[in-house]
């Protein structure tokens, strides 16, 4: 089965308010996605992979050095469509409820989760992602390079933001440090955290 674009969950211009712009979108998911997507279907078709789901593709292709091709596309395609849902007009903030007691146990609370999150994001050399993941029942601030994701990790991704340079240059230039405060600050759709760890819990 062929893989489609999937909508943003929101308008493009929808998080202008906070410092992602229409523009960024225009590129970020309607170029860089959507041409993650074209190469996988291109690079599966015709092959075991075909009938595939997004996950099983990426589980059965990672250190696959022949596949890398198709896991890195396969695993960007995923990665965007979750980094879209981390995202929410008038988010960020303070996390609640189960999320939150969750962070205070794990991670000893938001403050540290913050600091540990932003050091991952920035310190990621290069292209790729910092994660919150739930790692055998416990949550864990970690950061991957390129196209790897926790799914390849047998981990279960929480939240994610993206640190390709695609990613902020638009709004933020070269400043990495202030895309990553920005996403915390007014972005972070702790609703949607909180569904995916009550699915995995």
């Amino acid at each position: 089965m062929a893989f489609t674009l999937p909508e943003l969950p929101y308008p493009a211009d929808a998080l202008e308010s906070g410092h992602m712009s229409a523009e960024t979108f225009s590129f970020h998911h309607d170029k860089h996605h959507a041409a993650y997507v074209n190469n996988l279907n291109k690079q599966i078709e015709g092959t075991e992979l075909a009938d595939k789901s997004l996950e099983e593709i990426i589980t059965a292709t990672f250190k696959d050095s022949s596949k890398a091709g198709i896991f890195n596309n396969a695993a960007q395609v995923w990665n965007h469509t979750f980094f879209w849902h981390c995202m929410k007009p008038g988010g960020g903030g303070q996390p609640s409820g189960a999320l939150a007691d969750k962070i205070n146990s794990d991670l000893g609370g938001y403050d540290k989760f913050k600091e540990e999150f932003k050091n991952a994001a920035t310190t990621q050399f290069g292209s790729g992602w910092a994660w919150l993941v739930l790692d055998n029942g416990t949550l864990k601030v970690t950061k991957t390079g390129n196209a790897e994701n926790p799914l390849a990790n047998g981990q279960t991704a929480l939240l994610t933001l993206d640190v390709w340079e695609h990613a902020y240059y638009l709004d933020f230039q070269n400043r990495r440090p202030d895309f990553i405060q920005n996403f915390l600050d007014h972005l972070v759709n702790w609703d949607f955290v909180a569904e995916n760890l009550a699915k995995a819990s």
